[in-house]
Protein backbone atom coordinates (compact mmCIF):
# COMPACT_ATOMS: atom_id res chain seq x y z
CA UNK A 1 0.00 0.00 0.00
CA UNK A 2 1.32 3.43 -0.93
CA UNK A 3 2.55 5.76 1.77
CA UNK A 4 2.10 9.51 1.97
CA UNK A 5 5.58 10.12 0.57
CA UNK A 6 4.75 8.01 -2.48
CA UNK A 7 2.44 10.68 -3.85
CA UNK A 8 4.09 12.53 -6.73
CA UNK A 9 4.42 16.26 -6.39
CA UNK A 10 5.13 19.08 -8.78
CA UNK A 11 7.50 21.93 -8.14
CA UNK A 12 5.83 24.83 -6.41
CA UNK A 13 6.30 26.97 -9.50
CA UNK A 14 4.23 24.53 -11.58
CA UNK A 15 1.01 25.20 -9.69
CA UNK A 16 0.00 28.83 -9.28
CA UNK A 17 -1.84 29.56 -6.03
CA UNK A 18 -5.55 29.48 -6.70
CA UNK A 19 -6.51 32.27 -4.38
CA UNK A 20 -3.96 34.36 -6.16
CA UNK A 21 -5.48 33.36 -9.48
CA UNK A 22 -5.98 36.94 -10.58
CA UNK A 23 -4.59 37.92 -13.94
CA UNK A 24 -1.47 40.02 -13.98
CA UNK A 25 -1.40 43.09 -16.21
CA UNK A 26 0.55 41.05 -18.78
CA UNK A 27 -2.05 38.28 -18.92
CA UNK A 28 -4.19 38.40 -22.06
CA UNK A 29 -7.88 38.22 -21.23
CA UNK A 30 -10.46 36.42 -23.30
CA UNK A 31 -10.43 33.34 -25.48
CA UNK A 32 -7.76 34.54 -27.94
CA UNK A 33 -4.75 32.76 -26.40
CA UNK A 34 -6.46 29.37 -26.18
CA UNK A 35 -7.98 29.66 -29.66
CA UNK A 36 -4.50 30.38 -31.03
CA UNK A 37 -3.21 27.19 -29.38
CA UNK A 38 -3.32 24.51 -32.13
CA UNK A 39 -3.26 21.63 -29.63
CA UNK A 40 -6.24 23.04 -27.75
CA UNK A 41 -8.10 23.38 -31.06
CA UNK A 42 -7.45 19.70 -31.83
CA UNK A 43 -8.72 18.65 -28.38
CA UNK A 44 -11.70 21.01 -28.67
CA UNK A 45 -12.72 19.75 -32.12
CA UNK A 46 -12.41 16.19 -30.84
CA UNK A 47 -14.65 17.14 -27.92
CA UNK A 48 -17.27 18.58 -30.28
CA UNK A 49 -17.60 15.40 -32.36
CA UNK A 50 -17.32 13.05 -29.38
CA UNK A 51 -19.85 14.86 -27.20
CA UNK A 52 -22.28 15.35 -30.07
CA UNK A 53 -22.18 11.58 -30.62
CA UNK A 54 -22.69 11.08 -26.87
CA UNK A 55 -25.77 13.31 -26.84
CA UNK A 56 -27.34 11.69 -29.92
CA UNK A 57 -26.56 8.15 -28.70
CA UNK A 58 -29.66 8.02 -26.48
CA UNK A 59 -31.78 9.38 -29.34
CA UNK A 60 -30.39 6.55 -31.50
CA UNK A 61 -31.31 3.96 -28.88
CA UNK A 62 -34.86 5.32 -28.65
CA UNK A 63 -35.17 5.20 -32.46
CA UNK A 64 -33.92 1.60 -32.59
CA UNK A 65 -36.28 0.53 -29.80
CA UNK A 66 -39.24 2.19 -31.53
CA UNK A 67 -38.44 0.57 -34.89
CA UNK A 68 -37.41 -2.92 -33.70
CA UNK A 69 -38.98 -3.77 -30.34
CA UNK A 70 -41.85 -1.49 -29.30
CA UNK A 71 -45.26 -2.80 -30.28
CA UNK A 72 -48.44 -0.82 -30.86
CA UNK A 73 -50.11 0.63 -27.75
CA UNK A 74 -47.04 -0.22 -25.65
CA UNK A 75 -45.16 2.51 -23.78
CA UNK A 76 -41.49 3.07 -24.48
CA UNK A 77 -40.51 4.29 -21.00
CA UNK A 78 -39.53 0.89 -19.58
CA UNK A 79 -37.30 0.17 -22.58
CA UNK A 80 -35.58 3.55 -22.32
CA UNK A 81 -35.16 3.19 -18.54
CA UNK A 82 -33.25 -0.05 -19.07
CA UNK A 83 -30.93 1.72 -21.53
CA UNK A 84 -30.40 4.56 -19.04
CA UNK A 85 -29.44 2.03 -16.35
CA UNK A 86 -26.97 0.40 -18.77
CA UNK A 87 -25.46 3.86 -19.36
CA UNK A 88 -25.23 4.68 -15.65
CA UNK A 89 -23.84 1.45 -14.15
CA UNK A 90 -20.37 1.71 -15.75
CA UNK A 91 -20.06 5.30 -14.52
CA UNK A 92 -20.59 4.15 -10.95
CA UNK A 93 -18.57 0.92 -11.19
CA UNK A 94 -15.60 2.00 -13.28
CA UNK A 95 -15.24 5.78 -12.92
CA UNK A 96 -12.54 5.60 -10.25
CA UNK A 97 -10.88 2.45 -11.63
CA UNK A 98 -10.51 4.02 -15.08
CA UNK A 99 -8.66 6.96 -13.57
CA UNK A 100 -6.03 4.66 -12.11
CA UNK A 101 -5.11 3.39 -15.58
CA UNK A 102 -5.38 6.80 -17.23
CA UNK A 103 -2.56 7.97 -14.92
CA UNK A 104 -0.30 5.28 -16.44
CA UNK A 105 -1.32 5.44 -20.09
CA UNK A 106 -0.81 8.00 -22.80
CA UNK A 107 -3.65 10.52 -22.56
CA UNK A 108 -3.67 10.86 -26.34
CA UNK A 109 -3.80 7.07 -26.72
CA UNK A 110 -6.80 6.80 -24.39
CA UNK A 111 -8.64 9.61 -26.19
CA UNK A 112 -8.03 8.13 -29.64
CA UNK A 113 -8.71 4.47 -28.83
CA UNK A 114 -11.83 5.13 -26.71
CA UNK A 115 -13.41 7.14 -29.53
CA UNK A 116 -12.46 4.75 -32.32
CA UNK A 117 -13.77 1.75 -30.37
CA UNK A 118 -17.04 3.50 -29.57
CA UNK A 119 -17.40 4.37 -33.23
CA UNK A 120 -16.68 0.78 -34.28
CA UNK A 121 -19.22 -0.62 -31.79
CA UNK A 122 -22.01 1.71 -32.95
CA UNK A 123 -21.28 1.17 -36.63
CA UNK A 124 -21.48 -2.60 -36.10
CA UNK A 125 -25.00 -2.40 -34.65
CA UNK A 126 -26.96 -2.91 -37.92
CA UNK A 127 -25.08 -6.13 -38.74
CA UNK A 128 -25.40 -7.43 -35.18
CA UNK A 129 -29.13 -6.68 -35.02
CA UNK A 130 -29.65 -8.43 -38.36
CA UNK A 131 -27.70 -11.46 -37.12
CA UNK A 132 -29.90 -11.97 -34.00
CA UNK A 133 -33.26 -10.86 -35.45
CA UNK A 134 -34.65 -14.38 -35.83
CA UNK A 135 -33.23 -15.75 -32.58
CA UNK A 136 -35.67 -16.80 -29.80
CA UNK A 137 -36.10 -14.54 -26.80
CA UNK A 138 -33.48 -14.58 -24.07
CA UNK A 139 -34.92 -14.34 -20.55
CA UNK A 140 -38.23 -13.19 -22.10
CA UNK A 141 -36.49 -10.29 -23.86
CA UNK A 142 -35.71 -9.91 -27.56
CA UNK A 143 -32.04 -10.79 -28.15
CA UNK A 144 -31.62 -7.60 -30.15
CA UNK A 145 -32.63 -5.50 -27.16
CA UNK A 146 -30.20 -7.37 -24.90
CA UNK A 147 -27.59 -6.64 -27.57
CA UNK A 148 -28.44 -2.92 -27.34
CA UNK A 149 -28.03 -3.03 -23.56
CA UNK A 150 -24.68 -4.78 -23.85
CA UNK A 151 -23.47 -2.31 -26.48
CA UNK A 152 -24.62 0.62 -24.32
CA UNK A 153 -22.72 -0.84 -21.37
CA UNK A 154 -19.53 -1.12 -23.47
CA UNK A 155 -19.86 2.40 -24.92
CA UNK A 156 -20.44 3.85 -21.43
CA UNK A 157 -17.46 1.91 -20.05
CA UNK A 158 -15.19 3.42 -22.69
CA UNK A 159 -16.58 6.85 -21.84
CA UNK A 160 -15.31 6.38 -18.27
CA UNK A 161 -11.78 6.24 -19.68
CA UNK A 162 -12.32 9.09 -22.12
CA UNK A 163 -13.64 11.58 -19.53
CA UNK A 164 -10.67 11.64 -17.09
CA UNK A 165 -8.17 11.46 -19.97
CA UNK A 166 -9.77 14.53 -21.57
CA UNK A 167 -9.65 16.50 -18.32
CA UNK A 168 -6.08 15.37 -17.61
CA UNK A 169 -4.92 16.33 -21.12
CA UNK A 170 -6.17 19.92 -20.89
CA UNK A 171 -3.55 21.16 -18.35
CA UNK A 172 -0.83 19.46 -20.42
CA UNK A 173 -1.53 21.59 -23.49
CA UNK A 174 -2.87 24.85 -22.01
CA UNK A 175 -0.84 27.24 -19.87
CA UNK A 176 -2.20 27.42 -16.32
CA UNK A 177 -3.08 31.10 -16.62
CA UNK A 178 -5.40 30.28 -19.55
CA UNK A 179 -7.10 27.24 -18.00
CA UNK A 180 -10.12 29.26 -16.87
CA UNK A 181 -10.74 30.46 -20.43
CA UNK A 182 -10.22 26.93 -21.78
CA UNK A 183 -12.69 25.46 -19.28
CA UNK A 184 -15.14 28.25 -20.12
CA UNK A 185 -15.02 27.22 -23.79
CA UNK A 186 -15.43 23.58 -22.81
CA UNK A 187 -18.46 24.39 -20.65
CA UNK A 188 -20.04 26.49 -23.39
CA UNK A 189 -19.46 23.73 -25.92
CA UNK A 190 -20.82 21.04 -23.62
CA UNK A 191 -24.06 22.93 -22.96
CA UNK A 192 -24.47 23.93 -26.60
CA UNK A 193 -24.07 20.32 -27.70
CA UNK A 194 -26.50 19.17 -25.00
CA UNK A 195 -29.14 21.49 -26.48
CA UNK A 196 -28.22 20.83 -30.11
CA UNK A 197 -27.93 17.08 -29.61
CA UNK A 198 -31.42 16.65 -28.17
CA UNK A 199 -32.94 19.28 -30.48
CA UNK A 200 -31.54 18.07 -33.81
CA UNK A 201 -30.75 14.45 -32.94
CA UNK A 202 -34.01 12.93 -34.19
CA UNK A 203 -34.32 14.97 -37.43
CA UNK A 204 -30.61 14.47 -38.16
CA UNK A 205 -30.89 10.69 -37.83
CA UNK A 206 -33.97 10.65 -40.05
CA UNK A 207 -32.36 12.92 -42.63
CA UNK A 208 -29.32 10.64 -42.90
CA UNK A 209 -31.56 7.63 -43.63
CA UNK A 210 -33.33 9.65 -46.33
CA UNK A 211 -30.05 10.76 -47.91
CA UNK A 212 -28.75 7.19 -48.10
CA UNK A 213 -32.02 6.06 -49.68
CA UNK A 214 -31.89 9.01 -52.12
CA UNK A 215 -28.46 7.93 -53.34
CA UNK A 216 -29.60 4.34 -53.69
CA UNK A 217 -27.48 2.99 -50.82
CA UNK A 218 -29.23 -0.14 -49.46
CA UNK A 219 -29.78 -0.84 -45.80
CA UNK A 220 -31.18 1.07 -42.84
CA UNK A 221 -27.96 2.13 -41.15
CA UNK A 222 -27.90 5.91 -41.57
CA UNK A 223 -28.66 6.53 -37.88
CA UNK A 224 -25.71 4.45 -36.75
CA UNK A 225 -23.53 6.22 -39.32
CA UNK A 226 -24.21 9.59 -37.66
CA UNK A 227 -23.37 8.48 -34.11
CA UNK A 228 -20.59 6.01 -34.93
CA UNK A 229 -19.15 8.44 -37.47
CA UNK A 230 -19.08 11.18 -34.81
CA UNK A 231 -17.00 9.01 -32.50
CA UNK A 232 -14.75 7.89 -35.36
CA UNK A 233 -14.12 11.45 -36.57
CA UNK A 234 -13.26 12.47 -32.99
CA UNK A 235 -10.73 9.64 -32.77
CA UNK A 236 -9.15 10.52 -36.11
CA UNK A 237 -8.95 14.23 -35.24
CA UNK A 238 -7.30 13.44 -31.90
CA UNK A 239 -4.53 11.53 -33.71
CA UNK A 240 -3.07 14.99 -34.40
CA UNK A 241 -2.96 15.87 -30.68
CA UNK A 242 0.45 16.43 -29.07
CA UNK A 243 0.28 16.45 -25.28
CA UNK A 244 4.07 16.56 -24.73
CA UNK A 245 3.73 14.15 -21.85
CA UNK A 246 6.92 13.32 -19.95
CA UNK A 247 7.65 10.35 -17.67
CA UNK A 248 6.92 12.49 -14.60
CA UNK A 249 3.41 13.08 -15.98
CA UNK A 250 2.60 9.38 -15.51
CA UNK A 251 2.89 6.90 -12.70
CA UNK A 252 5.40 4.24 -13.69
CA UNK A 253 4.74 1.37 -11.28
CA UNK A 254 2.19 -1.35 -11.97
CA UNK A 255 -1.34 -0.41 -10.95
CA UNK A 256 -2.65 -1.51 -7.59
CA UNK A 257 -6.22 -0.46 -8.12
CA UNK A 258 -7.53 -0.13 -4.57
CA UNK A 259 -4.29 1.29 -3.21
CA UNK A 260 -4.21 3.78 -6.07
CA UNK A 261 -7.80 4.81 -5.44
CA UNK A 262 -6.87 5.30 -1.77
CA UNK A 263 -3.98 7.51 -2.92
CA UNK A 264 -6.45 9.67 -4.81
CA UNK A 265 -8.79 9.82 -1.83
CA UNK A 266 -5.89 10.70 0.46
CA UNK A 267 -4.85 13.50 -1.88
CA UNK A 268 -8.39 14.89 -1.77
CA UNK A 269 -8.36 14.62 2.01
CA UNK A 270 -5.04 16.50 2.26
CA UNK A 271 -5.80 19.21 -0.29
CA UNK A 272 -8.68 21.31 0.99
CA UNK A 273 -9.10 23.43 -2.12
CA UNK A 274 -9.37 20.45 -4.47
CA UNK A 275 -11.70 18.61 -2.08
CA UNK A 276 -13.86 21.70 -1.70
CA UNK A 277 -13.99 22.22 -5.48
CA UNK A 278 -15.10 18.61 -5.94
CA UNK A 279 -17.83 19.00 -3.30
CA UNK A 280 -19.04 22.16 -5.04
CA UNK A 281 -19.23 20.36 -8.39
CA UNK A 282 -21.10 17.43 -6.87
CA UNK A 283 -23.67 19.78 -5.31
CA UNK A 284 -24.02 21.71 -8.57
CA UNK A 285 -24.60 18.57 -10.66
CA UNK A 286 -27.04 17.20 -8.08
CA UNK A 287 -29.06 20.43 -8.24
CA UNK A 288 -29.18 20.38 -12.03
CA UNK A 289 -30.04 16.67 -12.19
CA UNK A 290 -32.97 17.23 -9.81
CA UNK A 291 -34.05 20.26 -11.81
CA UNK A 292 -34.03 18.20 -15.02
CA UNK A 293 -36.43 15.72 -13.37
CA UNK A 294 -38.91 18.35 -12.15
CA UNK A 295 -38.63 20.42 -15.35
CA UNK A 296 -41.48 18.45 -16.91
CA UNK A 297 -43.86 19.30 -14.05
CA UNK A 298 -42.54 22.84 -13.98
CA UNK A 299 -43.26 23.33 -17.69
CA UNK A 300 -46.79 21.96 -17.20
CA UNK A 301 -47.52 24.72 -14.66
CA UNK A 302 -46.18 27.61 -16.75
CA UNK A 303 -48.71 29.39 -19.00
CA UNK A 304 -47.76 29.01 -22.64
CA UNK A 305 -45.78 25.79 -22.15
CA UNK A 306 -46.76 22.14 -22.25
CA UNK A 307 -45.12 19.40 -20.22
CA UNK A 308 -43.38 18.04 -23.31
CA UNK A 309 -41.90 21.50 -23.98
CA UNK A 310 -39.69 21.38 -20.87
CA UNK A 311 -36.73 21.57 -23.25
CA UNK A 312 -37.30 25.33 -23.51
CA UNK A 313 -36.42 25.66 -19.81
CA UNK A 314 -33.30 23.51 -20.21
CA UNK A 315 -32.32 25.53 -23.29
CA UNK A 316 -32.68 28.79 -21.32
CA UNK A 317 -30.40 27.33 -18.64
CA UNK A 318 -27.91 26.39 -21.35
CA UNK A 319 -27.96 29.93 -22.73
CA UNK A 320 -27.26 31.25 -19.23
CA UNK A 321 -24.36 28.84 -18.83
CA UNK A 322 -22.95 30.00 -22.14
CA UNK A 323 -23.19 33.66 -21.10
CA UNK A 324 -21.54 32.86 -17.77
CA UNK A 325 -18.75 30.92 -19.46
CA UNK A 326 -18.18 33.83 -21.89
CA UNK A 327 -17.96 36.23 -18.93
CA UNK A 328 -15.45 34.00 -17.16
CA UNK A 329 -13.36 33.55 -20.28
CA UNK A 330 -12.92 37.32 -20.64
CA UNK A 331 -12.91 38.61 -17.05
CA UNK A 332 -12.83 35.61 -14.68
CA UNK A 333 -9.06 35.72 -14.11
CA UNK A 334 -9.43 39.15 -12.53
CA UNK A 335 -11.46 37.71 -9.63
CA UNK A 336 -10.50 35.14 -6.94
CA UNK A 337 -12.10 31.77 -7.56
CA UNK A 338 -13.43 31.71 -4.01
CA UNK A 339 -15.37 34.90 -4.68
CA UNK A 340 -16.70 33.64 -8.00
CA UNK A 341 -17.87 30.38 -6.46
CA UNK A 342 -19.47 32.05 -3.43
CA UNK A 343 -21.49 34.56 -5.43
CA UNK A 344 -22.26 31.90 -8.01
CA UNK A 345 -23.76 29.71 -5.27
CA UNK A 346 -25.76 32.60 -3.82
CA UNK A 347 -26.96 33.59 -7.29
CA UNK A 348 -27.93 29.98 -8.05
CA UNK A 349 -29.95 29.85 -4.84
CA UNK A 350 -31.71 33.15 -5.61
CA UNK A 351 -32.49 32.00 -9.16
CA UNK A 352 -34.01 28.76 -7.84
CA UNK A 353 -36.02 30.77 -5.32
CA UNK A 354 -37.26 33.08 -8.10
CA UNK A 355 -38.10 30.07 -10.27
CA UNK A 356 -40.25 28.56 -7.51
CA UNK A 357 -42.39 31.72 -7.46
CA UNK A 358 -42.46 32.42 -11.22
CA UNK A 359 -44.58 29.54 -12.50
CA UNK A 360 -47.34 32.05 -13.33
CA UNK A 361 -45.22 33.72 -16.02
CA UNK A 362 -43.34 32.21 -18.97
CA UNK A 363 -41.02 35.22 -19.29
CA UNK A 364 -40.04 35.24 -15.60
CA UNK A 365 -39.53 31.48 -15.64
CA UNK A 366 -37.20 31.69 -18.65
CA UNK A 367 -35.32 34.63 -17.11
CA UNK A 368 -34.95 32.75 -13.81
CA UNK A 369 -33.66 29.66 -15.60
CA UNK A 370 -31.23 31.75 -17.66
CA UNK A 371 -29.94 33.39 -14.47
CA UNK A 372 -29.62 29.94 -12.92
CA UNK A 373 -27.37 28.83 -15.77
CA UNK A 374 -25.26 32.00 -15.56
CA UNK A 375 -24.58 31.66 -11.84
CA UNK A 376 -23.98 27.91 -12.16
CA UNK A 377 -21.15 28.70 -14.58
CA UNK A 378 -19.57 30.92 -11.92
CA UNK A 379 -19.40 27.84 -9.69
CA UNK A 380 -18.63 25.05 -12.14
CA UNK A 381 -15.92 26.56 -14.33
CA UNK A 382 -13.64 27.96 -11.56
CA UNK A 383 -14.02 24.79 -9.49
CA UNK A 384 -13.09 22.56 -12.45
CA UNK A 385 -10.12 24.82 -13.15
CA UNK A 386 -9.07 24.60 -9.49
CA UNK A 387 -8.92 20.80 -9.67
CA UNK A 388 -6.88 20.90 -12.90
CA UNK A 389 -4.41 23.49 -11.63
CA UNK A 390 -3.86 22.06 -8.17
CA UNK A 391 -3.63 18.35 -8.98
CA UNK A 392 -0.15 16.98 -9.91
CA UNK A 393 -0.02 15.55 -13.43
CA UNK A 394 0.69 12.00 -12.24
CA UNK A 395 -2.44 12.03 -10.04
CA UNK A 396 -4.90 13.68 -12.42
CA UNK A 397 -6.32 10.44 -13.75
CA UNK A 398 -7.15 9.19 -10.25
CA UNK A 399 -8.62 12.51 -9.15
CA UNK A 400 -10.67 13.00 -12.32
CA UNK A 401 -11.77 9.37 -12.13
CA UNK A 402 -12.99 9.95 -8.57
CA UNK A 403 -14.64 13.17 -9.75
CA UNK A 404 -16.36 11.30 -12.57
CA UNK A 405 -17.53 8.70 -10.06
CA UNK A 406 -18.84 11.28 -7.58
CA UNK A 407 -20.56 13.38 -10.24
CA UNK A 408 -22.31 10.36 -11.75
CA UNK A 409 -23.58 9.34 -8.33
CA UNK A 410 -24.68 12.94 -7.80
CA UNK A 411 -26.54 12.75 -11.10
CA UNK A 412 -28.10 9.35 -10.39
CA UNK A 413 -29.51 9.92 -6.90
CA UNK A 414 -31.58 13.01 -7.80
CA UNK A 415 -32.93 11.19 -10.85
CA UNK A 416 -34.30 8.58 -8.45
CA UNK A 417 -35.34 10.87 -5.58
CA UNK A 418 -36.49 14.17 -7.11
CA UNK A 419 -39.66 12.74 -8.63
CA UNK A 420 -40.57 11.06 -5.34
CA UNK A 421 -39.90 14.27 -3.38
CA UNK A 422 -42.06 16.25 -5.77
CA UNK A 423 -44.91 13.77 -5.41
CA UNK A 424 -44.70 13.89 -1.60
CA UNK A 425 -44.05 17.59 -1.00
CA UNK A 426 -44.88 19.43 -4.21
CA UNK A 427 -42.83 21.32 -6.78
CA UNK A 428 -42.20 24.53 -4.86
CA UNK A 429 -40.77 22.86 -1.70
CA UNK A 430 -38.39 20.84 -3.91
CA UNK A 431 -37.13 24.01 -5.62
CA UNK A 432 -36.74 25.72 -2.22
CA UNK A 433 -34.80 22.70 -0.97
CA UNK A 434 -32.46 22.90 -3.97
CA UNK A 435 -32.00 26.60 -3.25
CA UNK A 436 -30.97 25.79 0.33
CA UNK A 437 -28.53 23.15 -0.94
CA UNK A 438 -26.90 25.72 -3.25
CA UNK A 439 -26.51 28.21 -0.37
CA UNK A 440 -25.00 25.51 1.83
CA UNK A 441 -22.44 24.74 -0.87
CA UNK A 442 -21.48 28.41 -1.19
CA UNK A 443 -21.10 28.93 2.53
CA UNK A 444 -19.07 25.72 2.84
CA UNK A 445 -16.78 26.85 0.05
CA UNK A 446 -16.25 30.28 1.63
CA UNK A 447 -15.46 28.86 5.08
CA UNK A 448 -13.06 26.17 3.82
CA UNK A 449 -11.31 28.59 1.43
CA UNK A 450 -10.66 31.08 4.23
CA UNK A 451 -8.97 28.36 6.30
CA UNK A 452 -6.79 27.04 3.45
Amino acid sequence: MSTETDLPTLPATDIPPIEGAIASPQTTAGFGPVLRNPQFLVLWIGQIFSQLADKIYLVLMIALIASHFQVAAQGISSWVSAVMIALTIPAILFGSVAGVYVDRWSKKGVLVVSNLLRGLFVLSLPALLWFVQDQPDWWELPPGFILLLGMTFLVSTLTQFFAPAEQAALPLIVDHKYLLAANSLYTTTMMALLIVGFAVGEPLLGLTDQLLAHFGIPGDWGKELVVGGGYAIAGLVLLALKTNETPKDRQQEQPHVWADIRDGLRYLNDNQRVRNALIQLVILFAVFAALAVVAVSLAAQIPGLKAEQFGFLLAAGGVGLGIGAFFLGHWGNHLPYRTLSFWGSIGTAIALLALSFSTHSLIFSLLSTTALGFFAALVGVPMQTTIQRETPAALRGKVFGLQNNAVNIALSLPLALAGVAEALFGLQPVLLGLSGLAIAGGVLNWCISRKS
